[in-house]
């Protein structure tokens, strides 16, 4: 959710009764700082902060997440092993976002208190091995014992029945909340989003670090790249600097990446953050209502 969930989004998802994530992996540290003051101004509910570990501006990050008293961080794209003591000291709940049934078992090794099971479904950054969410949910809350919250092509109420179902004792969702009045996002994206169809995003780059992007004529410089044999030299200069704030944050749909997920073609309209918790709950209690027989 980078370039995405900031204070307004998080708290708005609080306030409707979810736990709202602010997505640190876009931000400066006084930036971090600036929404988690401002988040806590607009809500008094728990909320989160994700930390990608692998990011430069971590140990800065974690400073400020200290000094505001954070009581939950989800983090992702490194070694849970790294941190999660130091975030446990300060009393903090860690809960680490993994691709496989392997590292899930790492994370719990490492002291998690949750994990995040996420489906190649999934926008963004995402596992190598491309399990899909219906496969790896049952492999992961058979081997683990600490919860487990399900990601990766879910914006429904249905879709969350269902991954309970299957083991998960909660769901994370993004790219529905892309598409929200509060989300950070530029209204070309969020246009894009509702406009998408099935097949509209592709997972790539592994080279580098594996990401589900929207189709565009960036994504076309990629596959003309691969035709050519690309070494990964070449594909870094390709992706450069702030790609995915400049498609994401800026709204340029030629030139920049779109992280979004599969499930964006489900995705229709536009609306408040709430109308979208309250929409999943609904869904959610007519589905587990429905007879089977």
């Amino acid at each position: 959710m980078v370039w995405a969930s900031g204070w307004k989004l998080a708290s708005a998802v609080s306030n409707a009764g979810a736990l709202g994530v602010i997505g640190s992996g876009s931000m400066y540290p006084d930036i971090l700082d600036e929404n988690i003051k401002k988040c806590k101004a607009a809500t008094s509910k728990p909320f989160a902060v994700n930390l990608p570990i692998l990011y430069s501006d971590v140990e800065r990050h974690l400073e400020i997440i200290f000094r505001n008293k954070i009581k939950i961080v989800i983090t992702s794209a490194g070694n849970p092993a790294t941190y999660t003591p130091l975030l446990k000291e300060h009393g903090i709940k860690v809960i680490h976002v993994v691709g496989s049934k392997r590292f899930a078992e790492k994370a719990q090794q490492a002291g998690c208190d949750a994990i995040v099971a996420e489906g190649f479904e999934a926008g963004g950054h995402n596992g190598r091995e491309e399990t899909t969410t219906m496969v790896l949910i049952p492999l992961i809350s058979e081997s683990i014992s600490v919860p487990v919250i399900a990601a990766g092509g879910i914006a429904t109420g249905r879709q969350m029945l269902a991954a309970m179902v299957l083991g998960a004792e909660g769901v994370q969702i993004g790219s529905r909340f892309v598409a929200s009045d509060e989300a950070s996002s530029h209204i070309n994206f969020k246009n894009a989003i509702i406009n998408s169809h099935e097949g509209d995003t592709v997972l790539t780059l592994k080279e580098l670090a594996p990401v589900r992007m929207m189709k565009n004529p960036f994504y076309q410089q990629i596959l003309q790249a691969y035709a050519h044999h690309a070494s990964v030299e070449e594909l870094k200069n390709i992706l450069g600097r702030a790609r995915a704030k400049k498609g994401m944050f800026e709204g340029n749909l030629e030139e920049g990446e779109l992280e979004i997920g599969q499930v964006s073609a489900l995705i229709k309209e536009i609306k408040p953050a709430a109308e979208i918790v309250k929409e999943i709950r609904q869904q959610f209690n007519e589905a587990l209502k429905y007879p089977l027989g």
